[in-house]
């Protein structure tokens, strides 16, 4: 996802709520307003939907029926501002799971969130719903394949995060470099299994407000990995197996299914180098008969350290976030051409027109106000902004 626990709240501009008119004329994907990452989005027929995470509390909507319209900003949040959060969509209402902030502002340490939130696109209007998740939905993929239930996959573990972000906050670096280094550590330092991570594939109806466990995964716990759907089949790609370390693994689910798991082929090496570390936070979708993966963040030089035998994988190792587009065709893999900067964390949507990416990280780690199309040719990836 890889977790941010931090917020950037950005103030509502003022007056209008419609914004990036004049930025149409300059580019044919019209940018956001402020740049967004971390947040949740949501598809609604020709309308997409990004926000929360560095947006604080904003939500904005760009009709793709109607680009000179721009990004126009939508009913406010009306829970605690969250990163890390997973949406999806029943009927006309997104769906608001997880994510970590602070209930209040005043409060000393983050919390992982278990709370719903629902929005009626309809009313333009929030409400809080009467459930809460099961396990930690943190960094979590989820989709709807009925248009009833909503699916999910991977989530951090509530109670022992919770225990670690209160810890790490509220010690002191400076008074006891110690004492604050070995929390990081012990925590950094744990094997893939101990973080317990939700290995579950949950189920939530919302028409009954009940949740359910519909299987096991036979892999390692995921959280920030891309997901793909078409239908009953979700396609999740790459993600994190533990903070700092990925994977390059895709795998198939396929809702009701007696055997709903597939092994595919892995993500391939990169161009610019012979190991491919996994990506978490890369954005994804199809295109012309192709998935495309373009971006995401890792730590190169991870992988090997842990194969080497160092739990605290990521250790002294600078966060990367890449460029590299790989496309799916028939099965198999390919490297392809780039984007024109390293981004993850954003938004991605399936579109006529190809995969719209929505905002991001960057290498700097500031936030992307950026939109650009990712279109798959027959021989490269065009990308349009």
């Amino acid at each position: 996802m890889t977790i941010k626990t931090h917020l950037i709240c950005t103030p509502l501009l003022a007056l209008s709520t419609v914004f990036s008119i004049n930025a149409y004329a300059d580019n044919h994907w019209p940018d956001l307003p402020i740049g967004v990452k971390n947040g949740i989005s949501a598809q609604l027929g020709d309308k997409v939907f990004v926000g929360l995470g560095s947006a604080g509390k904003q939500f904005y909507m760009l009709d793709l029926k109607n680009l000179s319209a721009g990004w126009q900003q939508k009913a406010s949040f009306t829970g605690p501002g969250r990163s890390g959060a997973t949406a999806s969509v029943v009927g006309q209402e997104i769906y608001v799971f997880g994510g970590s902030g602070k209930v209040k502002d005043s409060d000393v340490s983050p919390i992982l969130f278990d709370t719903v939130y629902r929005y009626d696109a309809q009313n333009d209007s929030w409400g809080q719903v009467n459930t809460s998740a099961p396990v930690g939905l943190l960094g979590a993929s989820s989709y709807s394949p009925d248009n009833k239930k909503i699916i999910f996959f991977g989530g951090y573990n509530k109670e022992y995060f919770d225990s670690y972000l209160h810890d790490v906050t509220t010690t002191d670096k400076k008074a006891s470099p110690e004492a604050w280094q070995k929390i990081v550590d012990d925590y950094m330092g744990m094997k893939p299994a101990d973080y317990r991570w939700n290995r579950n594939v949950l189920s939530y109806q919302p028409e009954t407000q009940t949740w359910s466990t519909v299987g096991t995964s036979p892999y390692f716990a995921n959280c920030g990995s891309a997901i793909v759907t078409d239908g009953l089949t979700a396609t999740l790609i790459s993600g994190e197996i533990k903070p700092g370390l990925r994977t390059a693994e895709v795998k198939q689910y396929q809702y009701g299914n007696e055997q709903p798991w597939n092994s595919m082929h892995s993500l391939p090496s990169p161009k610019s180098s012979e190991v491919q570390e996994g990506v978490a936070g890369a954005f994804a979708g199809k295109s012309n008969g192709v998935t495309i993966v373009a971006g995401g963040a890792n730590f190169h030089g991870a992988k090997a350290a842990f194969e080497s035998g160092n739990m605290f994988a990521h250790e002294g190792l600078a966060k990367a976030f890449n460029p590299e587009i790989y496309v799916e065709k028939d099965g198999l893999w390919s490297s392809v051409n780039n984007l024109p900067e390293g981004l993850a964390y954003g938004a991605s949507f399936t579109t006529k027109q190809g995969v719209l990416i929505v905002g991001g990280e960057k290498n700097d780690r500031s936030q992307s106000k950026k939109v650009y199309m990712l279109a798959w040719n027959g021989s490269t990836v065009g990308v349009t902004d």
